[in-house]
């Protein structure tokens, strides 16, 4: 049996962050949800209905609700994420699975942080769920160049920065965009979803994390 995990071991497991180590659509994104819109009513002097109107169409289109408004607006990135990332009471929205913890420990391979989330915000949530000693790195949307996923630039940082094979990765997470990425430059896949179907680029589907250890030999 040891030989035959060393043989299914990756060189890296990839995690995405919010909506994959834990569920922020009841509490988390919400509330950061409403920091961005006050943010444009603020910054742009729009009132609510304007700002949250522009926040979702520059997401829909860009991807992130910052790049619209740095490339229409010249707004700062990082006074950006820092008034928008503010959660004093993170550690009570957060909603996890209970061995959330467990099942990392017992993965083999490196893991690292993958998100579209600023650094300070993801060192908080790591830390808040008590597994941030498990993660070798947190590559954030400054490590990005603010280019965040699913382009291909913040993949390819990565990989440079971290030393690794897209072919020895397997990249987790709950958004297809970003696993459609992920596949074409020849890492596995994992997506955390209830859905019933999966498309082809998805190597294994998964509705909790705890699945993820019996999921190793299909990711071999």
């Amino acid at each position: 049996m040891p030989q035959r995990t060393a043989r299914l071991s990756p060189r890296a497991w990839i995690f995405d962050l919010d909506n994959t180590l834990h569920n922020a659509r009841p509490h988390v994104f919400p509330h950061i949800n409403a920091l961005m819109t006050q943010y444009l009513q603020s910054a742009l002097g729009l009132d609510a209905d304007a700002a949250g109107e522009l926040r979702r169409h520059y997401w829909m289109r860009y991807g992130a609700t910052l790049l619209g408004l740095m490339r229409h607006h010249g707004t700062d990135p990082a006074h950006f994420l820092a008034e928008t990332h503010r959660l004093p009471d993170l550690g009570r929205m957060l909603v996890r699975e209970p061995q959330l913890r467990a099942t990392l420990t017992r993965l083999p391979g490196r893991k690292l942080i993958f998100s579209n989330a600023p650094v300070h915000y993801a060192r908080a949530v790591l830390k808040a769920l008590c597994i941030a000693d498990l993660f070798d790195a947190v590559f954030s949307i400054e490590r990005t160049r603010y280019r965040p996923k699913p382009d291909a630039h913040g993949f390819l940082r990565l990989m440079r920065a971290q030393h690794l094979r897209a072919r020895r990765c397997i990249m987790v997470e709950d958004t297809l965009e970003n696993l459609r990425t992920a596949k074409k430059l020849g890492m596995k896949t994992v997506w955390v979803s209830r859905e019933q179907r999966a498309p082809a680029y998805v190597d294994v589907k998964i509705s909790k994390l705890s699945e993820l250890r019996r999921a190793l030999p299909r990711l071999a």
